[in-house]
């Protein structure tokens, strides 16, 4: 195939988002090359590869993270740029058909067995149960129409029309973090406020100041911001703590070039490139751009009433504590190595350190190297980001999960692996896949600064080969888009990875609008707020 010329034009445009000539080449030869899947090793389960602590465990750990935390500067990193409309990608089906949406119809069909018609029975007939049902009845009210004479007849239409055009609530164009999401009797939240509740147990420091960061769209830059100055201050006379909250957009040099099937530049009908949001995996550089010292990632739709937030806040503060644990006993051993030692005690303690509690393995040339060499492998292994990772039994949620990933060095490293990065038609690799017992419900808590207290630069840590390419549209015409290795994939594949079980209850996401009905999302059990 011949080499891919861009034209000047092309350079300018590429010069206006960032991105240099050499690195879209480099990300067309992505496209080019063989699809570079994992090797799987074998699946992290309790005991190997996945830590379960016991009741005084659990009490230990969090009790260094409540000694420790007022010393540190903690902030919670929270991805909310995620648009809405696919948790009503039932409702916004039936509202493109003709007629009337009647409750009778809807329930024959689901009879029937229809999958859609099941769904949207469901979201019918629990319609009152929603936190958002208020604000919708009044929607309805203010312009002349009746909810509980819509639903008496059982019709659907202008109910669902209000809910997801912006005519009314307009929320399939909104993203997760403002849909109204829990009830409660005084004021009902939206996920964006529970994540500015839960922080306060865990991310305050010594001044109860509670740091928090967003990466939102730029559209809705806006309405993030106006929330926060509606609600942020009752909260903070609430709790008595001063939010310090963030707001960022995936950047304009992280987006990637789109490229047709055959594998040439995608181009727009004025003969522009496009260039596409890089995925997830692009927010390393807003993460890369905070400067506290453990950082809290965690979904914006995975929140939870009050009534059941205590889970959450103990673990937490456990994976938290466990974190300091590791990072003070890598310091321990990064402060003797760095002075130059090569003491056998020292070079011994190390390499017992990484292999028994890091579960990181000497390779056998290193072990019979001089001592100078192992000390020099003991820390580029012990000087990295550190993150631990909560695991839950697998339930058959869709993600990935955690796996023993074989390098092409043939070292074994914790990785977090995503079904599409394995080979589907390697029947081996897809028997360890399926053995996994855990799943990823992305509650992390990451320590980012090294064992002196300076920032690591997050980008050195990523394996760039660990992309994502999937098939695409544009207006009618087909094309393949490049990702940036997933932010907990990829993008953080030479971090220290270790793995905690953590209970169920604390992974309770929201991917359709009928989740919200689940009981986790319900009240319940004394809800005061």
């Amino acid at each position: 195939m011949a080499e891919i010329m861009f034209a000047e034009k092309d350079i300018q445009q590429m010069d206006a988002h960032g991105i240099s000539l050499e690195e879209t080449e480099r990300q067309v030869g992505l496209f080019k090359t063989a699809r570079p899947y994992l090797k799987l090793a074998r699946p992290c389960v309790p005991g190997e590869g996945i830590a379960v602590f016991n009741g005084e465990e659990q009490e230990s750990f969090m009790a260094l993270y409540e000694k420790e935390r007022p010393k540190r500067s903690c902030i919670k990193f929270v991805p909310a740029s995620g648009a809405a409309s696919r948790m009503f990608k039932v409702l916004s089906g039936y509202l493109n058909r003709p007629g009337e949406i009647e409750q009778i119809a809807v329930k024959g069909d689901a009879q029937a067995g229809q999958a859609s018609a099941k769904q949207l029975l469901v979201f019918m007939e629990g319609i009152s149960r929603f936190a958002f049902f208020q604000d919708l009845s009044s929607t309805l009210t203010g312009k002349g129409m009746s909810m509980e004479k819509f639903l008496g007849k059982g019709f659907f239409r202008e109910i669902i029309f209000l809910l997801l055009k912006e005519e009314g609530l307009g929320y399939a164009a909104l993203p997760k973090g403002l849909l109204m999401f829990h009830a409660y009797p005084r004021k009902n939240r939206t996920a964006f406020e529970e994540h500015l509740v839960e922080a306060v147990a865990y991310a305050c420091d010594a001044r109860n100041r509670c740091s928090m960061h967003f990466t939102v769209s730029r559209e809705h830059l806006n309405r993030f911001q106006s929330c926060l100055k509606d609600v942020g201050p009752t909260y903070e006379k609430q709790f008595e703590v001063t939010y310090h909250v963030g707001f960022s957009m995936q950047k304009a040099a992280t987006d990637t070039l789109a490229v047709d099937l055959e594998d040439r530049p995608f181009r727009l009908a004025d003969g522009r490139l496009l260039f596409r949001p890089g995925g997830h995996g692009a927010l390393l550089e807003n993460l890369n751009d905070l400067e506290g010292d453990i950082v809290f990632i965690k979904n914006i739709d995975n929140v939870v009433p009050d009534y059941l937030k205590t889970e959450t806040y103990a673990w937490k503060k456990i994976t938290g504590g466990y974190l300091i644990s590791i990072q003070n006993r890598i310091a321990r051993h990064m402060k003797e190595l760095a002075s130059g030692s090569t003491a056998a005690e020292a070079l011994v303690s190390a390499t017992a350190f990484l292999e028994n509690d890091l579960l990181t393995a000497m390779p056998p040339a290193v072990k019979t190297a001089d001592p100078g060499e192992r000390r020099r492998w003991i820390i580029s292994r012990l000087n990295r980001p550190v993150r631990i990772c909560g695991m839950v039994k697998n339930t058959g949620e869709p993600g990935g999960g955690p796996f023993w990933v074989e390098g092409k060095s043939g070292e074994k490293s914790r990785q977090i692996v995503e079904t599409a990065q394995i080979d589907p038609d390697d029947k081996d690799q897809q028997a360890i896949l399926a053995g996994s017992t855990h799943f990823n419900p992305v509650d992390l808590v990451c320590g980012v600064r090294d064992w002196r207290g300076e920032l690591f630069d997050l980008r050195e840590y990523v394996d760039p080969e660990t992309v994502f390419i999937s098939q695409k549209s544009k207006d009618g015409r087909e094309l393949k888009a490049l990702e940036h290795p997933g932010l907990w994939n990829g993008a953080m594949a030479h971090w220290i990875t270790l793995f905690v079980e953590v209970p169920a209850i604390t992974f309770n996401p929201v991917k359709t609008v009928n989740d919200l009905l689940r009981k986790e999302h319900q009240p319940g059990g004394g809800q005061e707020s």
